[in-house]
């Protein structure tokens, strides 16, 4: 991407405190939403952040190998730049740290993609930062999967967050240092106490870790971007295997270690990852949103919930800064954004006014759907309570009858709201919460699954099951597909589609037609097997191919009929 020259005047006038243009009131782990204010403009993809004694923050710029000290509603200034930076794709200046004992010692850590083709460690202090000194060298290093995150624990040692480098085979090599989370001493050395003797890495078997974080009880978080289905938030805990490559979001494989919280690539593609009031915050650049994931004391997620969905674009990093704002940057100018004249920026939310109203509404109940037709549904609910008063519902939705995140798609003044637009023939979940005049919200209601009807004002249906029959190095059998009439009445005819992996291909089926358009394949009955009586079933099945080493199969089957 092209450089922006912006005069200097307007770049000091960019930077002065601007309003966010998110007007509902609301509060989530202790920082009110509604008054976010964009503190810092002007950036070149930042990527780390970290924060000095002194209240000012470092960060990192990925492209430019630039560290930047900023502050609220003034211009950065840069303080160092790291030597020997090659920036190309995901790859360059990533994650940056700040000693826990920085007033004795002064020292700065920065993780970055070297011109000697690995991903390297360093430490400098901004008193001379021409000296940098090499902690630990030698992490294959690519265009993309270079992870990147570094962070000191509540141990005092240094954990550093590292990718795959485009070779999945690498997250389940010990000896490797890549697709890894990695501890070491301040000084790049190995613990005694690390879980493999005289090694880094601390767990494995992951794709590309780029947050990290803890809560008050010593528990540690890691964010990860999936490849094309699942992106997570991890509890780490030392010596695990984490799965991938043969596991993307959660399997049933006991040798690995589940994902607490998985969201869809498109809806998260997570980065940053911080941690305060009881809640996981996670930046994601794709989802161009801040998911917030309440925990229990006992480290169990509750409903995520997305804020800044699309206000300021993709987010990289969050953090809780010691004026006790949180602070989320954005990484529009990564060439994969689409920037505004005051990219990139650095987006602040501040506490929740104390000595007011903390109470928050209780939880609705009763949720219940009716009404429902293939394009809509109507929810009513019993009302909540609230020391003060109730001013309206959130309703939340998710795809699915289970898995996928929720998401808020409306609001109300009363206990009912109609959802329209919906899909034919798809099932949806819903969740409503109250808020009252101080932003408080209650915890969800009960969750109320919804399945629309097929369109076209029928009562004819069908579904669709899909068994993995056999699997082999490089392809596997699907058998039986079983499709079912699930109406009524007979149906004449249908169709199933479903999505192949990247690099598979339908090499054979039987008793359907099937046409594939890019990854997307359509199955359609054949001449003896369309109609189906309500309750009856017929059955497909297809062979396809797939890269060595591939362990991906088909998903998102879905089944219509006319």
């Amino acid at each position: 991407m092209r450089a922006r020259v912006v005069p200097a005047l307007i770049l000091a006038l960019l930077a002065l405190v601007v309003t966010a243009p998110e007007a509902r009131a609301q509060v989530v782990g202790g920082f009110d939403f509604s008054r976010a204010q964009v503190s810092v403009t002007g950036l070149q993809v930042p990527w780390g952040l970290a924060f000095l004694p002194d209240g000012s923050a470092l960060v990192s710029e990925r492209d430019t190998g630039r560290i930047l000290q900023v502050r609220p509603g003034q211009t950065p200034t840069a303080v160092a730049t790291v030597s020997g930076v090659s920036a190309s794709g995901e790859s360059g200046l990533l994650g940056i740290a700040v000693s826990p004992t920085y007033a004795q010692d002064g020292w700065v850590y920065a993780y970055f993609t070297s011109t000697a083709g690995d991903n390297r460690l360093v430490r400098l202090q901004l008193t001379a930062p021409q000296t940098q000194t090499v902690l630990f060298s030698g992490v294959p290093s690519n265009t993309f999967h270079d992870g990147g995150r570094i962070a000191f624990g509540p141990d005092g040692m240094l954990y550093v967050a590292t990718g795959d480098a485009g070779n999945s085979a690498n997250a389940q090599n010990v000896n490797s240092p890549a697709g890894k989370i990695l501890r070491m001493t301040p000084t790049g050395g190995v613990p005694a106490d690390n879980p493999i003797a005289g090694s880094r890495v601390w767990t494995y078997g992951h794709r590309n870790v780029q947050g990290l974080t803890w809560d008050p009880q010593g528990r540690m978080y890691a964010a990860e971007l999936g490849q094309n289905t699942w992106d997570e938030v991890n509890q780490i805990v030392a010596g695990s295997n984490y799965g991938w490559p043969t596991c993307e979001g959660t399997c049933s494989n006991p040798s690995f270690r589940n994902p607490i919280v998985t969201w869809t690539t498109a809806e998260a593609s997570p980065s940053g990852l911080a941690f305060a009031g009881n809640t996981l915050f996670v930046a994601a650049l794709r989802g161009q949103r801040l998911w917030t994931v309440p925990l229990s004391g006992a480290g169990t997620p509750g409903t995520p919930l997305a804020e800044f969905t699309s206000a300021y674009g993709r987010l990289r990093t969050v953090a809780v800064g010691p004026d006790g704002w949180l602070w989320v940057t954005t990484s529009n100018r990564d060439g994969r954004g689409t920037p505004v004249a005051q990219d990139d920026r650095i987006v602040r939310v501040p506490p929740a006014t104390t000595g007011g109203d903390t109470s928050p509404p209780t939880a609705p109940t009763g949720l219940a759907a009716s009404g429902t037709t293939s394009t809509g549904t109507t929810l009513t609910w019993t009302a909540s309570t609230d020391n003060v008063g109730v001013t309206g519902y959130d309703v939340l939705r998710a795809p699915g009858a289970s898995g996928g995140a929720f998401a808020q798609v409306g609001t109300s003044a009363t206990t009912s709201f109609a959802d329209t637009g919906l899909t034919a023939n798809t099932t949806y979940r819903y969740q409503v919460r109250a808020r009252d005049a101080a932003g408080n919200l209650s915890p969800v209601s009960n969750t109320a699954t919804v399945t629309t009807p097929p369109g076209g004002g029928g009562t004819g249906g069908c579904s669709v099951t899909a068994t993995v029959q056999s699997q082999w190095g490089n392809g596997y059998v699907i058998q039986p597909v079983t499709v079912a009439n699930t109406g009524t009445s007979a149906i004449n005819g249908w169709t199933v589609t479903f999505t192949l992996p990247s690099g598979h291909t339908v090499t054979g089926s039987w008793n359907a037609t099937l046409t594939v358009s890019g990854q997307t394949v359509t199955a359609k009955s054949a001449g003896h097997n369309g109609a189906l009586g309500p309750g009856q079933s017929t059955t497909l099945g297809f062979q396809a191919s797939r890269p060595n080493g591939d362990t991906q199969t088909p998903s998102g089957y879905r089944c219509t009929s006319p």
